[in-house]
């Protein structure tokens, strides 16, 4: 479908994109040599381009500017932007520079995850005051996520939340065994290893304990929810995005591309249906013990709308405060501008009632269930 991580630039040589330490590189590379030359380090690539015996086309971007197409000469002398994403100037005092960041995971050895703090030139925190964290964990759940400036992750920095995108165990990007380590364990490595990061970062200072959020989409939903289920005592709010709450259920009813997906996550199914049914978070409501928003695109065929329904009606039943938006003509991921802008907005909104602050933006409000109920028993 157009990916591609090589490609041929002459007889003996190859444009060859690859990831180490949880960042892309782009690379030229001599076979008869063995010399590895490297490309504009200051660009990532993704995973679209061509090339000929003088030159790269690539789509490319930095900590600091969105995807453009670029053009670069193989020998390191010239560089052209064919295409830039059409923004607005951001000032460069409201962008929050990723930090890598490698922790102590619960099972031994490390993880990885990249931490973005508070920035905003216009807004200063009050003194001692340590910021409300919000921990994402990416889709896939094999894939991984990257540095490259995500607006949305900005979105949050420029309104006073840190932000710890997390690499967990299975991520690509830190070599075969790092990869291997969600073999079968789907749901529980992942999750392990986001709320180490949560709690690394609150041990440095750099989250207020009170004020952790999980959110994540698809895959990451799962892992949202599995953590909010089996681990209550972490988390105050969460945000699923076409979120998995049944992993038997997604087992039965996906699409063939992922039919047997999760052989190789959790295990052969049906031999291993108790299993699926012990890491299915729609199982086990009655653990959760914070608010909870989601999101839903209606014809959804990756992830089915009952994902996401049968978790907000349980939530729902549990008398815990609880949001559900879901947008007709919207598939697995959003793609519409006002849908993405009325989801961050309404996610904003709804930490602002749980946590008891008012939004600077102006936001259309959403109903939150049980809200009232739940401030009423503290």
């Amino acid at each position: 479908m157009g990916t591609r991580t090589w490609a041929f630039a002459g007889r003996s040589r190859l444009v060859v994109t690859y990831v180490q330490g949880g960042r892309w590189h782009l690379a030229v590379a001599d076979v008869a040599t063995g010399r590895l030359q490297r490309l504009c380090e200051d660009l990532e690539p993704h995973e679209w381009f061509a090339a000929d015996e003088t030159q790269v086309v690539l789509v490319a971007s930095s900590t600091t500017t969105p995807p453009s197409v670029v053009r670069l000469s193989l020998d390191g002398t010239g560089r052209e932007t064919l295409r830039a994403t059409p923004l607005p100037p951001i000032p460069s005092d409201c962008l929050s520079q990723p930090e890598a960041i490698e922790y102590d995971t619960a099972r031994g050895g490390s993880a990885h995850a990249f931490y973005y703090a508070p920035s905003n030139a216009d807004a200063v925190a009050p003194a001692g005051e340590r910021p409300p964290l919000i921990a994402i964990s990416h889709g896939g759940p094999t894939t991984a996520t990257s540095d490259m400036l995500d607006l949305r992750v900005q979105f949050w920095t420029s309104r006073g939340f840190a932000v710890v995108d997390v690499n967990y165990g299975g991520s690509t990007g830190y070599g075969r065994e790092y990869r291997q380590r969600l073999r079968g364990q789907w749901g529980i490595v992942d999750v392990e290893d986001t709320i180490a990061a949560v709690q690394h970062l609150v041990a440095q200072g750099k989250a207020d304990p009170d004020r952790l959020i999980v959110r994540g989409g698809s895959a990451g939903g799962y892992t949202t929810f599995a953590a909010l289920t089996f681990h209550p005592e972490v988390f105050r709010a969460g945000a699923g995005y076409y979120g998995v709450s049944d992993i038997e259920g997604l087992a039965r009813d996906t699409h063939k591309f992922e039919s047997r997906y999760l052989d190789t996550l959790v295990g052969p199914y049906p031999a291993m249906r108790e299993e699926y049914r012990k890491r299915s978070p729609i199982h086990f409501v009655d653990r959760l013990a914070c608010s909870l928003i989601l999101f839903q695109g209606l014809e959804d065929r990756v992830v089915p709308p009952d994902q996401s329904s049968l978790m907000a009606d349980a939530v729902r039943r549990k008398g815990l405060p609880v949001a559900y938006l879901t947008f007709e003509g919207e598939q697995h991921g959003f793609r519409k501008a006002e849908t993405i802008v009325r989801c961050l907005e309404a996610e904003l909104f709804f930490y602002g009632a749980v946590f008891g602050f008012e939004p600077a933006d102006r936001i259309e409000p959403i109903a939150i269930e049980n809200l009232e109920v739940r401030r009423g028993s503290r």
